[in-house]
């Protein structure tokens, strides 16, 4: 899995020796000889030494506490697993003796305390009110005072007054310290090394909502208030980014993907915030002077029957198929493609493997621009009218298109309601009722029989968007919006785009 490679790198990189765990070997389906194959590929594709690749390994069946050396030994508990751990780990290199040093690896933030770093300590001691060095990532120094300590028990934040080498305390006392930053005696202003965190690959523009159902149900729907919760969001979020734009009421907010900006999303909705947001868009470079995009490392496992589909639909996402293994009746595919073609690819795949396939990637690196990937291959239906929706209007149209609303929601022109079943977008008046006459047909009126209806999660509304539409995002409700409303709109923003290109 992606985030099995992703943590064996950072570990291998910090020059650590892991033990393998081969687990549920009494499974039916068990075939520990070829995993611990496979393990060794891995190790060797992440550039392990010599040393990591002589990785000592022990047989297990964790949920029955067993665990064993060698296949052939009898069944026994986790002592043997235990005893490795002991004699293969070796215990922290610190020295109490030796001038204090500290590497800060994660933030928390207190609004009485600020910024508090955690990290381990890695020589000497530290006592409350000490006065300390911050040694910054450019190798700036500074003056500090530590006015808190704290140690873990459990999940639980103790305040203590000493801390020794080996320890990993949470220190308050700065105000803006940052992960990989040092804190050091003032006898020995030297930084440690720190493996630099991944930087951001997707923006997304977040900004006031303008609908006309703007204020109805949040709490916190001003520039000022989103701005404060993003601010304070980069207090901790060390991978997040956000910048000013052109425009006072939108905010660029960049991350490692649209799930890291859509639990931010989530939380911010769950806080009582009313915001819009925009399309994730990748975040070019220019490497040498050419112009490069970030790229992920995609790890599929899907049925057989599914594998074709898979394949094709990646093709046309610029993927690039670097192995695939059959295991039983599963296929494990392995592509690299770039971020952009992983955007709204979620929730087609599902559909395609009928939620039988599982889908994961991390970052890869970034390579040159890959050419032009198509989007969303279906318009939006949007409402041409205010109101009500009615199951009448719905019942009418849904033969041609699939509906994210259900009868009795409430919309607005240029809110997206569904997806068509064609690729140009189609406006339609779902507000509409049946007429009433004094007339009885001769025939029994028509029963209406409505689809279940799509809700989108926010994940997926993020997914779905194109560049001319947005996701409404309020404590209660996820609506999709067209950019521009009105028709008079769009058609003067068009026109405004066509009048830049040609002037260029």
């Amino acid at each position: 899995m992606p985030q099995t490679r992703f943590v064996l790198k950072k570990s291998l990189d910090l020059g650590l020796k892991p033990i393998v765990v081969i687990n549920k070997i009494d499974r039916k389906d068990a075939r520990p000889n070829e995993v611990l194959d496979e393990v060794l590929d891995l190790f060797i594709s992440l550039g392990a030494n010599d040393e990591q690749l002589d990785f000592p390994y022990i047989y297990a069946v964790a949920k029955q506490g067993i665990s064993k050396l060698s296949l052939e030994e009898p069944d026994s508990n986790l002592e043997p697993l235990l005893n490795l751990i002991i004699d293969k780990i070796p215990s922290p290199q610190a020295d109490v003796e030796k001038p204090f040093q500290m590497l800060v690896s994660s933030i928390d933030y207190n609004d009485y305390l600020g910024r508090i770093g955690i990290g381990k300590i890695y020589n000497g001691k530290l006592n409350l009110s000490d006065n300390v060095l911050l040694i910054r990532k450019d190798g700036k120094q500074e003056q500090a005072r530590i006015t808190k300590i704290y140690a873990y028990e459990g999940v639980k934040k103790v305040e203590i007054q000493e801390a020794i080498a080996g320890d990993i305390v949470a220190v308050a006392g700065m105000e803006d310290i940052d992960i990989g930053e040092t804190l050091t005696s003032p006898e020995l202003p030297e930084a440690l090394p720190f493996v630099d965190i991944d930087e951001p690959t997707i923006s997304m523009n977040f900004m006031v909502n303008t609908s006309p159902f703007a204020g109805q149900e949040g709490k916190f729907v001003t520039t000022r208030n989103i701005y404060e919760r993003l601010v304070r969001e980069l207090k901790t979020n060390v991978s997040l980014r956000v910048e000013l734009t052109d425009s006072p009421d939108v905010f660029k907010v960049s991350g490692r993907g649209e799930l890291h900006l859509a639990i931010l999303i989530e939380n911010m909705r769950r806080e009582g915030f009313e915001l819009a947001v925009s399309r994730p868009e990748v975040i070019m470079k220019k490497i040498d002077d050419v112009l490069c995009e970030p790229m992920e490392l995609l790890i599929i496992d899907v049925a057989e029957e599914f594998v074709g589909t898979v394949m094709e639909k990646l093709g046309k996402r610029k993927a690039e198929l670097l192995n695939m293994v059959t295991v039983g009746d599963r296929t494990r595919l392995e592509f690299k493609i770039p971020a952009r073609g992983l955007i709204g690819y979620r929730s087609e795949f599902l559909t395609d493997t009928r939620g039988t396939g599982t889908l994961n990637h991390m970052f890869h690196g970034y390579e040159p621009f890959k050419g032009e990937i198509q989007q969303r291959a279906r318009g939006a239906l949007f409402s041409t009218e205010t109101g009500v929706a009615s199951a009448y209007a719905i019942w009418k149209v849904q033969e041609r298109a699939t509906f994210f609303i259900e009868p009795g929601t409430k919309v607005y022109e240029g809110m997206v309601v569904g997806e068509n079943s064609r690729q140009m977008d189609m406006p339609v008046n779902v507000t509409k009722t049946k007429h009433l006459t004094n007339m009885r047909a001769s025939g029994a009126d028509e029963a209406i029989r409505l689809e279940p209806a799509k809700i989108l999660t926010l994940e997926q509304a993020i997914e779905w968007i194109t560049d001319d539409e947005l996701v409404e995002v309020t404590p209660e409700s996820i609506r999709i919006r067209k950019k521009y409303l009105t028709e008079l709109d769009r058609k003067n923003a068009l026109r405004n785009i066509k009048s830049e290109s040609s002037q260029q």
